[in-house]
């Protein structure tokens, strides 16, 4: 699994200014960060990995990097990928195609294979520091948000639109 340290040394390969912060408690999840930090919602980011059901079959993972304040809707997703159903991927699927803990996905190191969308809010946040998880509990990634997208592989995209008609499977 990767972690902290293999960001870090990606990172400063890159000669990208950063910092892992050390959390006083355990995260579960991303959506845990704006608290573990003391940021606001809209600066922490958080990776969702989902399962899309394709005319073919099944396509394993699909990335979308957004703030935790919003969860990307699964029907702009499949709006953007013409695809009949989408939904999130399983815990062992996330770990599987990531290399890192389900729900503590970083953004970065993510394999090139896998699609990934950045919501174009991130645009809003300028030149602010944002944090993602970095595949561990104890720790939080740290840089500035414009950094971030130049660092980032995939393709900007609104993922505010509502609704679709692509069928759409949430997972309870």
């Amino acid at each position: 699994m990767k972690d902290a340290l293999a960001i870090h040394r990606w990172l400063l390969a890159h000669q990208v200014h950063h910092e892992i912060v050390r959390l006083p408690r355990p995260m579960t999840c991303a959506e845990d960060l704006p608290e573990a930090v003391s940021a606001a919602p809209d600066r922490c980011l958080k990776v969702t990995v989902l399962e899309v059901t394709t005319r073919v079959g099944r396509e394993v993972v699909i990335a979308a990097t957004c703030p935790v304040s919003a969860s990307p809707p699964l029907g702009a997703i499949g709006g953007l990928l013409g695809v009949r159903r989408v939904r999130p991927a399983p815990a062992h699927v996330v770990n599987s195609a990531t290399d890192y803990a389900s729900g503590l996905v970083c953004p970065l190191l993510l394999p090139r294979s896998l699609p990934m969308f950045i919501d174009d809010r991130l645009l809003l946040i300028d030149d602010e520091p944002v944090y993602t998880a970095t595949g561990e509990r104890h720790t939080a990634l740290t840089l500035r948000a414009l950094d971030l997208m130049a660092l980032l592989p995939g393709k900007m995209v609104d993922l505010r639109a509502k609704g679709s008609r692509v069928a759409v499977a949430r997972r309870h």
